[in-house]
């Protein structure tokens, strides 16, 4: 190749670039803001890249995916492979496990893993129904939650997670409670 060969060639990788660039900040949005994303201004994070509109919003989106407690259990792998175990002790739990005989549960794991991501600090909204909505034609009562929770709990301290941790989980977990008991 000759050196003007490899220098058209730079030049045409280098506009490629720019141009790439260009139009993935002109189609991000700021997470905060919703306005037009500046260019460079993004992060990914597992697989999505978020945009901002400054470097403030930035730095505020990183530093609360690092203190977020869904980030500190390890994120979404540690939140999948936890809902997939919790599922495995809810349906061996003949206490409540007749609650999911009709369920589709890999759409039921799917829904989990995305309100619990969202309870727990990630980036990711809750779309799914209000909790009311969801258990309200089910006729829980105390004690079928009760079980719930301590199925919960045995999977976080088989994950080995600390009771610190365990304990927040839990006392979000139990903020919804008169939700889900429709009371």
């Amino acid at each position: 190749m000759t050196r003007s060969t490899i220098l058209k060639a730079l030049a045409v990788l280098t506009l490629a670039i720019v141009t790439a660039r260009a139009d993935e900040s002109a189609t991000l949005k700021c997470f905060y803001t919703g306005g037009p994303a500046k260019a460079g201004l993004n992060v990914e994070y597992e697989g999505v890249t978020y945009g901002f509109c400054s470097e403030a919003n930035q730095k505020k989106f990183q530093d609360e995916r690092a203190a977020s407690l869904y980030q500190r259990i390890g994120g979404k792998a540690a939140l999948n492979a936890a809902v997939d175990l919790f599922y495995v002790k809810v349906l061996a739990d003949e206490r409540v496990n007749h609650f999911f005989e009709d369920t589709n549960m890999k759409r039921q794991h799917t829904k989990q893993k995305e309100f619990l991501a969202a309870a727990l600090g990630a980036p990711t909204p809750w779309t799914g129904k209000d909790m009311r909505k969801a258990h309200e034609n089910l006729d829980l009562r105390e004690e079928d939650f009760a079980a719930i929770a301590e199925n919960l709990q045995a999977t976080l301290k088989e994950l080995k997670l600390d009771d610190k941790t365990i304990g927040e989980i839990m006392t979000i977990v139990a903020s919804t409670k008169k939700d889900v008991l429709n009371q």
